[in-house]
């Protein structure tokens, strides 16, 4: 698989009746009840590329959480963006989505996709379990050490898949819930991020990371011959999400001018005090 050239992330412009966006196009709310959330990457995703969020703000009193996939739709081709991601948008089978809980996450593989099947299959959950060798991408004493996940051929560097427990201090490396990947797939800080790995005949599998966790193939034999959105519904309790930047080679110029500005303020939070433009701020605050 070729090599992923880094891109900065941005949502659509085109989403749900209850979104705000800000500025950089980086930070989705839902700013009234609880559906009506739904959004979708700027562009579509290359072959193993990782449309990662961060869960900022949720809500309480709804019942449900975030949910997340994938769309074979270009967003300006719809009327009205659907309600709901689910059964709305994925009913014409032309979208994947997966609904992110507190626990059942993990895909366990008891049915085979029949080989020239068409549309994409979606897989059941459970409780994480023994999956068997393929796909057991994460195990407990290999996290910390390894650089990076692995799905397959497709290797994610690590550093940005684990939300951290003290977002003002940059480095993950003395992070106590970098360390130890506690944190609840559904709570605040916790990430979440949806790719589609390619397989032969022009189709792919849909995987969902869950702090830096694979959780296996949630839907098998989607067609990759058109372009496929991330799709992202802000949904119930989940109230704002945030992308977060995934580098997978040398770093940006971006990028290494705002780890220069990090370098020299106490916490992130100082950069609000600097005579800079808001969305380079924005920009630097968040990794």
């Amino acid at each position: 698989m070729e090599p992923i050239s880094d891109q900065f992330m941005e949502f659509h412009p085109i989403h749900g009746a209850n979104v705000r966006l800000d500025p950089t196009g980086t930070q989705a709310t839902r700013v009234e009840s609880f559906a009506n959330g739904v959004c979708f990457s700027q562009r579509p995703l290359k072959p193993g590329e990782i449309f990662l969020i961060e869960i900022e703000e949720k809500e309480l009193g709804w019942c449900g959480h975030l949910r997340m996939g994938l769309t074979s739709r270009d967003p300006r081709s719809l009327e009205v963006v659907p309600e709901y991601s689910i059964p709305d948008l994925t009913e014409p089978g032309d979208s994947w989505v997966f609904a992110i809980t507190r626990s059942h996450n993990k895909v366990i593989e008891e049915v085979e996709v029949p080989e020239g099947g068409e549309g994409g299959h979606r897989l059941e959950r459970g409780e994480a379990g023994r999956r068997g060798d393929e796909g057991n991408n994460l195990k407990p004493k290999t996290f910390f050490t390894d650089t990076h996940l692995y799905i397959d051929n497709v290797q994610i560097p690590r550093d940005k898949l684990v939300g951290r427990s003290r977002p003002g201090r940059y480095s993950h490396i003395l992070d106590d819930l970098y360390k130890t990947n506690t944190l609840p797939p559904t709570a605040r800080r916790s990430r979440i991020g949806v790719l589609y790995v390619p397989k032969s005949g022009d189709v792919g599998d849909m995987h969902i990371v869950i702090n830096g966790e694979d959780m296996g193939a949630s839907a098998k034999g989607i067609p990759t011959t058109q372009p496929l959105y991330a799709v992202v519904d802000v949904f119930a309790a989940t109230k704002c999400v945030r992308i977060v930047q995934v580098e997978y080679g040398f770093s940006a110029l971006q990028t290494l001018c705002r780890k220069a500005v990090q370098k020299h303020v106490v916490h992130r939070m100082a950069i609000d005090w600097l005579e800079l433009p808001e969305a380079l701020k924005h920009y630097c605050k968040f990794e």
